[in-house]
């Protein structure tokens, strides 16, 4: 029964975790465009900010918390599948990361990168978030 509650808590937390990491990217593409300064800019900021630290960051905490009980109490951490999932899920943190240092330039008023680049680094989650499932789901190796 247990199994079962942590693979609900994990579920919950990946689909906030994933939707937040779809949807901040999307912000900063109308943000790219805003000008400096301008109260569209600023509520962008607004925005990004409280996506961030209200949604992403305990979701990604969740999502790890809950994944690693899951895989200790269901023993799946020799499987190889688990492994490849293990480093998709770090590619991930990763680009959670750097998700949270274009929030900071953004709220400094230093964001240098066009509206493509972000329209670009929206699609990353989706391709490893479909990646992912297969793993899980398929269990190729």
């Amino acid at each position: 029964m247990l199994y079962l509650w942590l693979k609900a808590l994990h579920v919950i937390a990946v689909i906030a975790w994933l939707a937040s990491l779809l949807y901040l990217p999307r912000l900063m593409v109308y943000h790219s465009e805003a000008e400096p300064g301008s109260k569209e800019s600023e509520t962008f900021k607004i925005m990004e900010r409280r996506l961030l630290r209200f949604i992403a960051n305990p979701a990604m905490i969740a999502t790890w918390v809950f994944g690693i009980a899951l895989m200790l109490e269901g023993e799946h951490y020799r499987a190889g599948w688990m492994q490849a999932k293990f480093v998709l899920v770090l590619v991930l943190s990763a680009l959670h990361g750097l998700n949270a240092k274009w929030t900071k330039d953004f709220a400094a008023d230093r964001n240098r990168r066009p509206a493509r680049f972000y329209r670009v680094m929206n699609e990353v989650p989706a391709l490893l978030m479909v990646a992912i499932v297969i793993l899980v789901i398929v269990k190729p190796f």
